[in-house]
């Protein structure tokens, strides 16, 4: 693993963005579909989050539990104007005029979520992206990363960006040499893939701290191709009994990017490119 500073506060660059954060509000009304019911989480309850990281920016992503309600998350994003962008669920019968309002919002992805409770199937993602090219949306999408080979070719012929979550979320974690991770590596190379560093927890089996046997992955991603890479807190982490702390997130942070020339990199120059900051 790369050898970062001890557990604790680390300094972060001017402009550093949380590339993955969800917000919950009882009034809005949850998806017949989702199966999973956070409790109430705000702006207000972010804040000191932000602040204890040290992060600037923001991109706010679509959960499970509103479906293609975008509404809560919309909301939610004005609270930050431009230091916010926004990944939404649409699919291949939204109207122009409302894609054209989102963009306008800040909205910049179109989310795919491939696992229990997601709003949108397979079966419309090239025709989301022909519909969303136009304003430079990316897909942003999250399966199991064991899956990623079976579903190379397919990704690598959208005429979007792609963005991954999780590291992959390989469930189970996998290494290096798996199929599937060698698939990702394909997307990252064609200059139109990234990998969010976020959310170990989803897969990992050894948990925290370290999340070792995701953190291998992690460490190989940043040690081969950096630049297309961002970094995430997924707050408020929903489904996790017991959420990483402020201090944890720091201290993922520095292990993970333990160069200072890294964390500009991952968390500013990277999201400018890719989010529109």
């Amino acid at each position: 693993m790369n050898a970062g500073p001890p557990d604790g506060e680390i300094a972060l660059p001017p402009g550093a963005c949380d590339a993955h954060i969800h917000f919950y509000d009882g009034a809005f009304a949850a998806a017949p579909t989702t199966i999973l019911r956070p409790p109430d989480a705000t702006p207000d309850d972010y804040r000191p989050v932000q602040t204890g990281v040290g992060l600037e920016r923001l991109v706010v992503v679509q959960p499970t539990t509103y479906g293609r309600d975008n509404s809560c998350q919309l909301e939610a994003m004005a609270h930050f104007g431009g230091n916010a962008r926004g990944v939404m669920v649409v699919d291949d019968r939204t109207p122009v005029g409302e894609l054209e309002r989102l963009t306008e919002l800040g909205v910049c992805g179109a989310r795919f979520h491939m696992l229990p409770g997601g709003a949108v199937p397979w079966d419309i993602l090239e025709l989301v992206a022909q519909r969303i090219v136009r304003w430079g949306w990316h897909i942003q999408l999250q399966l199991n990363g064991r899956d990623l080979e079976r579903h190379r070719d397919r990704l690598l012929g959208l005429p979007v960006q792609v963005v991954v979550d999780h590291v992959g979320r390989f469930m189970p974690p996998a290494g290096v040499d798996h199929p599937g991770v060698r698939a990702l590596l394909d997307l990252l190379d064609t200059g139109r893939g990234w990998v969010k560093l976020s959310a170990p927890y989803e897969s990992s089996l050894t948990g925290p701290p370290d999340y070792g046997d995701v953190a291998v992955l992690v460490d190989a991603l940043v040690d081969r191709i950096p630049e297309r890479l961002v970094w995430a807190s997924n707050w408020p982490h929903p489904g996790q009994a017991e959420p990483p702390r402020v201090e944890d997130l720091s201290a993922m942070l520095g292990r993970w990017l333990p160069d200072p020339g890294l964390r500009e990199q991952v968390l500013v120059d990277n999201p400018a490119l890719l989010y529109g900051f």
